[in-house]
């Protein structure tokens, strides 16, 4: 493993002891740079591993859609870690409490984890490192280019880091080693799966969706169904929601139940076409990996504050002009705007907890053009994208809605009503693209 993609977060040595993995972003066992550098040093040092999975009872807004998901994944994780005699501990709480606590009780030598940008998780992070008396270090498994290996810097757009990521990716993109049985044998930890979601203080009423199946198993399967079903059609399906021609994939790679590394290594062996596997790649690993770029260097990413200047100018200058349509976030919620278009997206992404990426363009740049002011409209999008979104609270939300209501990682383009110079899409363009009709009719089935 490369020492780039490790990151030391104190100056403590390594001691004698348990090596700890805190699980977090990465939720997975194969293909795990943070879970297999968690190994090497446990071989290093003759001592076993433990991973542990800090849950707080309500994490940013996530719902039960969300939640139900992620603890689905995490039993099968448990059973796959079992076999490999690691043990898994599902820990309640706050992490810079309760982490501190599990590495005394269980005296740690190391503590490992996976990257994060954004600031919450960093925040937990940076009060761990200064309060436990052993080494603590961060592996970027979730970039295939560790974030700070990319760019030292918040990049303006995907021209100015794509060059950065594809010359480093000779270094980084290659095949995992196998994750191995520990000789040393963790005991057995009974974790209380069955009362987990009385415990939640989340809300209840937004139900899991049937559509996909949550863990590692089921994103292999996912994956394998795309690279040989959709992908040699790629490059023509993927910007038409009327057509199944996305991979689907979002929900596994938010919450790391598979790699996209591994993804990229599977799209790259493929026979599919090179214009499709380059346009699947340029999605896969720069445009996702320039959105993680943007939160680890834009501390606020989620606020009108992250704007570029050009944009904050030309939106504050148009704020108070007149909208023809105002709704408010539970009208937005309903889907009930006058646009038949919008109603649809919204609706995709209520029912099913995914909406097509290119309505998510239109449907943010929208409530951009309804809404009384851009920092309504940004705080409304958020909320919306992460109440339903099965990938809400990621990196690529954030920059997808900062882009479309904020100019980010866009350039200024003809100054009009509320938008400034901000980018900005119509219906009638949508209908131009691809069949509208065929899309609402799809989705109010």
């Amino acid at each position: 493993m490369h020492l780039d993609r490790i990151k030391k977060l104190n100056t403590k040595a390594i001691k004698k002891g348990s090596i700890i993995y805190w699980m977090s972003r990465d939720q997975r066992v194969r293909d795990n740079w943070a879970l297999l550098y968690a190994q090497e040093k446990a071989n290093e040092n003759n001592q076993n591993i433990l991973v542990c999975f800090c849950l707080i009872k309500n994490f940013l807004g996530a719902t039960l859609r969300q939640y139900d998901f992620m603890l689905e994944g995490l039993q099968q994780l448990e059973r796959d870690l079992i076999n490999k005699n690691i043990a898994f501990h599902l820990l309640w709480g706050d992490p810079a409490e309760e982490i501190p606590t599990f590495l005394k009780k269980n005296k740690a030598g190391l503590l490992v984890t996976d990257f994060d940008p954004l600031r919450i998780k960093r925040k937990w992070k940076a009060a761990m490192a200064n309060k436990i008396n052993i080494a603590f270090h961060e592996v970027d498994a979730h970039n295939i280019v560790p974030a700070w290996e990319a760019s030292d810097k918040k990049e303006y757009a995907a021209f100015t880091i794509r060059k950065k990521i594809t010359n480093k990716l000779d270094k980084f993109l290659v095949e995992f080693p196998q994750v191995k049985k520990q000789k040393l044998k963790s005991k057995k930890v009974k974790n209380r799966w069955e009362d987990i979601l009385t415990k939640l203080e989340i809300d209840h009423v937004i139900k899991p969706v049937d559509w996909i199946k949550p863990g590692e198993k089921a994103a292999k399967k996912a994956l394998k169904l795309f690279v040989d079903k959709k992908l040699n059609n790629y490059s023509r399906d993927r910007n038409d929601p009327a057509r199944d021609g996305q991979s689907n994939l979002s929900p596994y790679l938010h919450f790391g139940q598979i790699s996209a590394q591994r993804v990229a290594l599977e799209v790259k062996k493929s026979k599919a076409g090179k214009n499709n596997k380059d346009a699947f790649l340029e999605e896969l690993i720069i445009r996702r990996e320039l959105a993680d770029n943007f939160c680890y260097y834009e501390k606020n990413y989620d606020k009108f504050a992250g704007f570029p200047e050009w944009a904050r100018k030309s939106l504050i200058k148009h704020q108070k002009d007149k909208r023809q349509y105002l709704y408010t976030k539970k009208q937005l919620e309903n889907a009930k705007s006058h646009d038949e278009i919008w109603n649809a997206a919204q609706i995709e992404m209520v029912k099913t907890g995914k909406m097509h990426g290119y309505m998510r363009m239109y449907w943010a740049k929208k409530i951009l053009e309804w809404t009384k002011d851009p920092m309504t409209a940004l705080k409304i999008a958020i909320y919306l994208n992460d109440k339903y979104e099965l990938d809400g609270r990621d990196p690529n939300g954030y920059a997808g809605i900062a882009w479309s209501i904020g100019g980010v990682h866009d350039r200024p383009w003809g100054e009009r009503k509320i938008y400034g110079y901000v980018r900005y899409m119509s219906a009638d363009g949508l209908k131009r693209k691809f069949n509208i009709k065929e899309y609402i009719k799809k989705i109010n089935h």
